[in-house]
This record gives C-alpha cells, sequence and structure tokens, in this order.
C-alpha cells in the first residue's frame, strides 16, 4: 500500500482564501490547492496488514465536531526555511484527536510521531528560499483574516513518494459525531 496519513480536508471556500497567497516567492513550489489538508498523523510506507488494521483502529474514534481557526501565515525551518504554511489555531479538540490517533496508530505497531504536532496547512514547500525572501514574504502577505470551518470528519489519505506531496487518495473517511 502506498505511503498512508490522516488529515482534515479544507473546504473549498478556505482553500481558495488561502491560494490567494500563492507566488511571489522565489524557490517556492505552491501546494495545488485540492491538497490542501492538515495533517493528523504520518503513517507513512506500510504493508497492506498494517494498512487494514491502522483503518480499523481508526474507526474507532467517536468525537464531536468541532471548529478549526487558521490565524495566520508562518514558515517552518529558521535559518533554512522549508515550508509556507498557514497556521492553526491550537484548540483542545485537535490536540485531543491527534493524540487519539497517535495512541491508536501507537496501538497497531508503529513508532510513535517524533516531531511535536503543529496543526498548519502547507502552502508551499521551499528549494533554497532565503531566509531575508521568506521573512520579505511573510512581511508583505500579512496572513489571512482569521478564517474558520467546522470539522466534520477525518480521512486516511495515501500518496506516492513524489515531489510536493499529492495527489493524495482517499483510502477512508471517519465523520466525527
Amino acid at each position: 500500500m502506498p505511503r498512508l496519513f490522516t488529515a482534515i480536508e479544507i473546504p473549498d471556500d478556505v482553500g481558495d482564501a488561502l491560494a490567494t497567497y500563492r507566488g511571489g516567492l522565489l524557490g517556492a513550489r505552491w501546494i495545488d490547492v485540492e491538497n490542501y489538508h492538515v495533517t493528523l498523523r504520518f503513517i507513512g510506507d506500510v504493508d497492506d496488514d498494517v494498512a487494514q488494521e491502522a483503518a480499523f483502529e481508526l474507526g474507532r474514534v467517536r468525537r464531536a465536531p468541532f471548529d478549526v481557526t487558521i490565524e495566520g501565515l508562518d514558515a517552518f525551518g529558521g535559518d533554512r526555511p522549508r515550508a509556507i504554511i498557514a497556521r492553526i489555531a491550537p484548540s483542545k479538540d485537535i490536540v485531543e484527536l491527534q493524540a487519539e490517533l497517535e495512541r491508536l496508530m501507537r496501538r497497531v505497531g508503529l513508532p510513535s510521531e517524533k516531531r511535536k504536532f503543529a496543526p498548519h496547512v502547507t502552502l508551499a514547500r521551499l528549494r533554497d528560499a532565503s531566509p531575508r525572501a521568506v521573512a520579505d514574504y511573510l512581511g508583505l502577505r500579512g496572513g489571512p483574516a482569521r478564517l474558520s470551518f467546522r470539522a466534520e470528519r477525518f480521512v486516511l489519505f495515501s500518496s506516492r513518494d513524489s515531489v510536493g506531496g499529492g495527489p493524495y487518495v482517499e483510502e477512508a473517511a471517519y465523520p466525527l459525531r
């Protein structure tokens, strides 16, 4: 099975608003709007048995829908910027959902995620973009006014190992109820 991850999808209207920030940064590979998402748990390249067990475990999640708020633009990578992102305001709901997915994937036998959860939407991957150019880009753009949407489900996606991510295939969807 291909590379797997769980995510919250970005609604079309929010994606369209975020897409207005595309362009104006040398060395940026802009993510296609239809591939915008908030990664909850990267699962990785797993065999079919592990993929099926993970999909089954994800079906155990019982959580209510919740609001997701995008609070601004930022960059990952510090002195070696590697991505332009839209920051998601941390909330108890999204943090608890991510923690539950982490526990379920560890139950399946996957190693724990090493990076601290920082909810975001990747807008562009950067290659050879200078920290100054990224700072200028962020300073000029300012970022979106707070955009909010209701997360009604999360999705198990697969992807091929590719430059820039995508295309993503929905393998299963899990309603928040």
